[in-house]
Protein backbone atom coordinates (compact mmCIF):
# COMPACT_ATOMS: atom_id res chain seq x y z
CA UNK A 1 0.00 0.00 0.00
CA UNK A 2 1.40 3.47 -1.01
CA UNK A 3 1.76 6.44 1.57
CA UNK A 4 -0.73 9.22 0.52
CA UNK A 5 0.03 11.89 -0.05
CA UNK A 6 1.27 15.39 1.90
CA UNK A 7 -1.89 17.16 1.51
CA UNK A 8 -4.07 14.18 2.33
CA UNK A 9 -2.24 13.44 5.31
CA UNK A 10 -2.11 17.58 6.37
CA UNK A 11 -5.55 17.77 5.63
CA UNK A 12 -6.70 14.79 7.54
CA UNK A 13 -4.27 15.45 10.64
CA UNK A 14 -5.81 19.67 10.86
CA UNK A 15 -9.32 18.03 10.95
CA UNK A 16 -8.39 15.33 13.50
CA UNK A 17 -9.60 13.24 10.58
CA UNK A 18 -8.65 9.26 10.50
CA UNK A 19 -8.16 7.69 6.86
CA UNK A 20 -9.12 4.30 5.94
CA UNK A 21 -7.16 1.71 7.91
CA UNK A 22 -3.97 1.18 6.40
CA UNK A 23 -2.29 -2.24 4.89
CA UNK A 24 1.70 -2.29 5.42
CA UNK A 25 2.77 0.41 3.12
CA UNK A 26 6.07 -1.50 2.10
CA UNK A 27 7.47 2.07 2.38
CA UNK A 28 10.82 2.53 3.84
CA UNK A 29 12.14 5.73 6.07
CA UNK A 30 13.37 7.74 2.95
CA UNK A 31 9.93 7.69 1.87
CA UNK A 32 8.45 8.67 5.16
CA UNK A 33 10.62 11.49 5.58
CA UNK A 34 10.22 12.26 1.74
CA UNK A 35 6.04 12.92 2.29
CA UNK A 36 7.30 14.33 5.85
CA UNK A 37 9.21 17.49 3.93
CA UNK A 38 6.64 17.90 1.32
CA UNK A 39 3.89 18.27 4.22
CA UNK A 40 6.57 20.66 5.99
CA UNK A 41 6.54 22.76 2.53
CA UNK A 42 2.32 23.07 2.82
CA UNK A 43 3.05 24.66 6.50
CA UNK A 44 5.59 26.84 5.28
CA UNK A 45 3.09 27.81 2.55
CA UNK A 46 0.28 28.57 4.98
CA UNK A 47 2.63 30.80 7.40
CA UNK A 48 4.22 28.03 9.50
CA UNK A 49 7.85 27.60 10.85
CA UNK A 50 9.89 25.17 12.69
CA UNK A 51 10.51 25.81 16.26
CA UNK A 52 12.64 22.40 16.84
CA UNK A 53 12.31 18.50 16.44
CA UNK A 54 10.26 16.08 18.34
CA UNK A 55 12.43 12.71 18.82
CA UNK A 56 9.90 9.45 18.68
CA UNK A 57 10.08 5.77 19.50
CA UNK A 58 13.16 7.04 22.13
CA UNK A 59 11.38 4.62 24.53
CA UNK A 60 12.72 1.15 23.39
CA UNK A 61 10.04 -0.61 25.45
CA UNK A 62 7.29 0.29 23.86
CA UNK A 63 8.41 -0.63 20.48
CA UNK A 64 6.65 -4.06 20.35
CA UNK A 65 3.33 -2.37 21.37
CA UNK A 66 3.36 -0.09 18.05
CA UNK A 67 5.58 -2.87 15.87
CA UNK A 68 8.17 0.43 15.59
CA UNK A 69 11.43 -0.87 16.02
CA UNK A 70 13.21 2.81 15.72
CA UNK A 71 13.40 6.04 16.60
CA UNK A 72 11.31 8.96 14.26
CA UNK A 73 11.82 12.60 14.17
CA UNK A 74 9.29 15.05 12.77
CA UNK A 75 9.18 19.25 13.46
CA UNK A 76 7.60 20.98 16.13
CA UNK A 77 6.42 24.27 15.29
CA UNK A 78 5.66 27.42 16.18
CA UNK A 79 1.87 26.84 16.25
CA UNK A 80 2.06 23.56 18.15
CA UNK A 81 4.79 24.60 20.26
CA UNK A 82 3.27 26.27 23.98
CA UNK A 83 6.38 27.43 26.52
CA UNK A 84 4.47 27.74 29.90
CA UNK A 85 4.99 30.15 32.70
CA UNK A 86 3.93 28.34 35.30
CA UNK A 87 3.89 24.24 35.72
CA UNK A 88 -0.14 23.65 34.88
CA UNK A 89 -1.91 24.60 31.50
CA UNK A 90 -5.01 22.88 29.62
CA UNK A 91 -4.70 20.68 26.63
CA UNK A 92 -6.75 21.14 24.29
CA UNK A 93 -7.90 17.94 22.20
CA UNK A 94 -9.97 19.94 19.31
CA UNK A 95 -8.39 18.50 16.13
CA UNK A 96 -6.54 15.85 17.31
CA UNK A 97 -7.46 12.03 16.21
CA UNK A 98 -6.79 9.44 18.69
CA UNK A 99 -4.58 11.63 21.07
CA UNK A 100 -2.00 10.51 23.53
CA UNK A 101 -0.17 11.90 26.25
CA UNK A 102 3.68 11.79 26.28
CA UNK A 103 6.10 13.30 29.25
CA UNK A 104 9.07 13.51 28.26
CA UNK A 105 12.32 15.96 28.76
CA UNK A 106 12.74 18.32 26.59
CA UNK A 107 15.86 20.92 25.54
CA UNK A 108 16.28 24.56 24.25
CA UNK A 109 19.53 24.63 22.28
CA UNK A 110 22.14 27.65 22.45
CA UNK A 111 23.57 26.72 19.82
CA UNK A 112 23.72 23.83 16.56
CA UNK A 113 25.17 20.73 17.76
CA UNK A 114 28.47 19.89 15.56
CA UNK A 115 27.16 17.33 12.61
CA UNK A 116 29.53 14.38 14.44
CA UNK A 117 28.13 14.84 18.62
CA UNK A 118 26.37 11.86 17.89
CA UNK A 119 26.93 11.30 22.39
CA UNK A 120 29.05 7.98 21.17
CA UNK A 121 31.82 8.78 23.26
CA UNK A 122 32.43 10.93 26.64
CA UNK A 123 33.42 13.60 25.15
CA UNK A 124 30.77 14.35 22.12
CA UNK A 125 28.31 14.06 25.05
CA UNK A 126 30.40 16.99 26.25
CA UNK A 127 30.00 19.10 23.25
CA UNK A 128 26.03 18.22 23.07
CA UNK A 129 26.18 19.88 26.31
CA UNK A 130 27.49 22.99 25.93
CA UNK A 131 25.36 23.61 23.23
CA UNK A 132 22.01 23.65 25.27
CA UNK A 133 20.93 26.22 27.27
CA UNK A 134 18.06 25.00 29.12
CA UNK A 135 15.96 21.82 30.26
CA UNK A 136 12.60 21.34 30.87
CA UNK A 137 10.08 18.58 31.65
CA UNK A 138 7.09 19.00 29.21
CA UNK A 139 4.68 16.38 27.55
CA UNK A 140 3.64 15.73 24.09
CA UNK A 141 0.56 15.46 22.91
CA UNK A 142 0.93 12.77 19.84
CA UNK A 143 -2.13 11.88 17.61
CA UNK A 144 -2.45 8.98 14.99
CA UNK A 145 -4.76 9.29 11.61
CA UNK A 146 -4.48 5.63 11.31
CA UNK A 147 -6.76 3.87 13.16
CA UNK A 148 -6.49 2.09 16.54
CA UNK A 149 -2.27 3.34 16.37
CA UNK A 150 -1.59 0.85 14.14
CA UNK A 151 1.10 1.60 11.17
CA UNK A 152 4.36 1.01 10.07
CA UNK A 153 7.72 3.31 10.29
CA UNK A 154 7.14 4.69 7.17
CA UNK A 155 3.59 5.58 7.56
CA UNK A 156 4.52 6.90 11.25
CA UNK A 157 7.09 8.95 9.59
CA UNK A 158 4.86 10.06 7.03
CA UNK A 159 2.57 11.39 9.23
CA UNK A 160 4.21 14.09 10.92
CA UNK A 161 5.83 11.64 13.48
CA UNK A 162 2.35 11.72 14.91
CA UNK A 163 3.16 15.08 16.58
CA UNK A 164 0.22 17.13 17.75
CA UNK A 165 1.46 19.66 20.56
CA UNK A 166 4.15 20.15 22.72
CA UNK A 167 3.41 21.70 26.09
CA UNK A 168 7.02 22.90 27.95
CA UNK A 169 6.95 23.41 31.55
CA UNK A 170 8.92 25.97 33.18
CA UNK A 171 13.12 25.85 31.94
CA UNK A 172 16.09 25.60 33.96
CA UNK A 173 19.88 26.17 32.93
CA UNK A 174 21.48 23.32 32.21
CA UNK A 175 24.29 24.04 35.24
CA UNK A 176 21.46 23.47 37.19
CA UNK A 177 21.93 19.53 37.31
CA UNK A 178 24.77 19.25 38.51
CA UNK A 179 28.28 18.28 37.43
CA UNK A 180 26.92 15.27 35.69
CA UNK A 181 23.60 16.60 34.02
CA UNK A 182 23.71 14.11 31.40
CA UNK A 183 23.81 11.14 34.13
CA UNK A 184 21.59 13.09 36.05
CA UNK A 185 18.76 12.90 33.60
CA UNK A 186 19.17 9.56 32.51
CA UNK A 187 18.79 8.70 36.37
CA UNK A 188 15.67 10.68 36.65
CA UNK A 189 12.29 9.15 37.95
CA UNK A 190 9.19 10.88 36.41
CA UNK A 191 5.37 9.33 38.11
CA UNK A 192 2.42 10.06 35.96
CA UNK A 193 -0.99 10.15 37.46
CA UNK A 194 -4.84 10.59 36.28
CA UNK A 195 -6.98 11.83 38.07
CA UNK A 196 -4.87 11.79 41.15
CA UNK A 197 -4.21 7.77 40.97
CA UNK A 198 -0.67 6.34 39.15
CA UNK A 199 -0.59 5.52 35.66
CA UNK A 200 3.07 4.77 34.58
CA UNK A 201 6.46 5.82 36.26
CA UNK A 202 9.03 5.76 33.91
CA UNK A 203 12.59 6.54 34.35
CA UNK A 204 15.47 9.16 31.55
CA UNK A 205 17.65 5.95 30.70
CA UNK A 206 14.30 4.46 28.85
CA UNK A 207 15.10 7.36 26.04
CA UNK A 208 17.87 5.43 24.57
CA UNK A 209 20.21 5.68 27.26
CA UNK A 210 19.11 9.06 28.53
CA UNK A 211 17.51 12.30 26.85
CA UNK A 212 21.32 13.53 25.66
CA UNK A 213 22.01 10.55 24.25
CA UNK A 214 18.43 10.80 22.30
CA UNK A 215 19.61 14.03 21.49
CA UNK A 216 22.63 12.86 19.95
CA UNK A 217 20.59 10.29 17.85
CA UNK A 218 18.91 13.21 16.20
CA UNK A 219 21.81 15.06 15.66
CA UNK A 220 23.09 12.08 14.14
CA UNK A 221 19.98 11.72 11.78
CA UNK A 222 20.18 14.82 10.53
CA UNK A 223 23.85 14.95 9.54
CA UNK A 224 23.10 11.77 7.38
CA UNK A 225 20.34 14.50 5.17
CA UNK A 226 22.74 16.92 5.38
CA UNK A 227 20.93 18.88 8.16
CA UNK A 228 21.92 20.47 11.42
CA UNK A 229 20.04 21.43 14.94
CA UNK A 230 19.47 25.22 14.57
CA UNK A 231 20.54 27.52 17.56
CA UNK A 232 17.39 28.41 19.51
CA UNK A 233 15.69 25.08 18.27
CA UNK A 234 13.51 23.21 21.23
CA UNK A 235 14.08 19.21 21.18
CA UNK A 236 11.76 17.01 23.02
CA UNK A 237 13.37 13.90 23.63
CA UNK A 238 10.74 11.00 23.79
CA UNK A 239 8.14 9.27 26.14
CA UNK A 240 9.48 8.45 29.10
CA UNK A 241 6.28 5.71 29.72
CA UNK A 242 4.07 4.98 26.92
CA UNK A 243 1.61 7.30 25.75
CA UNK A 244 -1.84 7.42 27.95
CA UNK A 245 -4.79 7.80 25.79
CA UNK A 246 -6.64 11.31 26.29
CA UNK A 247 -9.89 12.63 26.84
CA UNK A 248 -11.90 15.47 27.76
CA UNK A 249 -12.47 16.39 31.27
CA UNK A 250 -9.16 14.50 33.06
CA UNK A 251 -6.49 15.88 35.35
CA UNK A 252 -2.89 14.53 34.83
CA UNK A 253 0.02 15.21 36.90
CA UNK A 254 3.39 14.64 37.09
CA UNK A 255 6.25 14.48 39.98
CA UNK A 256 9.86 13.87 38.75
CA UNK A 257 12.42 12.99 41.22
CA UNK A 258 16.10 13.49 41.06
CA UNK A 259 16.27 16.29 39.20
CA UNK A 260 15.11 19.93 39.74
CA UNK A 261 12.63 20.07 37.27
CA UNK A 262 9.14 20.78 38.07
CA UNK A 263 6.04 17.98 37.97
CA UNK A 264 3.04 19.57 35.49
CA UNK A 265 -0.25 19.60 36.06
CA UNK A 266 -2.56 19.34 33.17
CA UNK A 267 -6.35 19.45 32.61
CA UNK A 268 -7.69 18.10 29.36
CA UNK A 269 -10.49 20.55 27.27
Amino acid sequence: MPLPDARTLLEAADHGRSLPEPAPSGAGVAEGLAVQRAIAALRHARGEREAGWKIGFTNRSIWPLYGVHQPIRGPVWDTTLHLLDAPAAELSLDALAEPRLEPEIVFGLRTSPPADADASTPARIGELLACIDWVAHGVEVVASVWPGWRFDAAQAIAAQALHGGLWVGPRVPLAALGADPAGALARLRLALFLDGAPVAEGVGANVLDGPVQALGHLVAGLAGQGERLAAGAVVTTGTLTDAQPLRRGQRWTTRIDAVPLAGLSLRTV
